[in-house]
């Protein structure tokens, strides 16, 4: 497996997700752009689903940076640690928006999800959230 590049850790994370749910069998489409509010737009059995994606480059980030105020609870969030320290396959963690709002320690000016509070079976290659 090539290197991921630390720059590009917010793309890979999108289209390793994309690819996941293709496999799975849904349609998708990815948005273009900086400060986008959706990443994924996915449709499977006639049922349409946004997904916003959250990349790290690998564990020793903790976590992914997100404030409370920004969480959309209607869409589904996918936390990807790359594992660019390892070169092994990415590790996905899915979230209701209103599983990931609870998840969020806020702080005064920043937030977190830690990698420690999604890393068990309630969050980890949940792909079944998203149907």
């Amino acid at each position: 497996m090539a290197e991921i590049q630390r720059s590009s850790t917010g793309l890979s994370g999108e289209y390793f997700v994309a690819a996941e749910l293709l496999r799975r069998g849904y349609s998708v489409g990815i948005t273009m752009g900086n400060a986008k509010a959706i990443d994924i737009l996915a449709e499977k059995d006639g049922n349409q689903f946004i997904i916003q994606v959250k990349a790290i480059f690998k564990k020793k980030n903790v976590g992914w940076p997100m404030m409370a105020d920004k969480v959309n609870e209607s869409i589904f969030y996918v936390f990807v640690n790359l594992n660019g320290d390892k070169m092994t396959e990415p590790d996905y963690f899915i979230a209701t928006g209103i599983e990931a709002k609870q998840k969020v320690k806020q702080y005064t000016t920043r937030g977190i999800i830690d990698l420690s509070t999604l890393n068990n079976n309630d969050f980890k290659n949940r792909w079944d959230k998203i149907s």
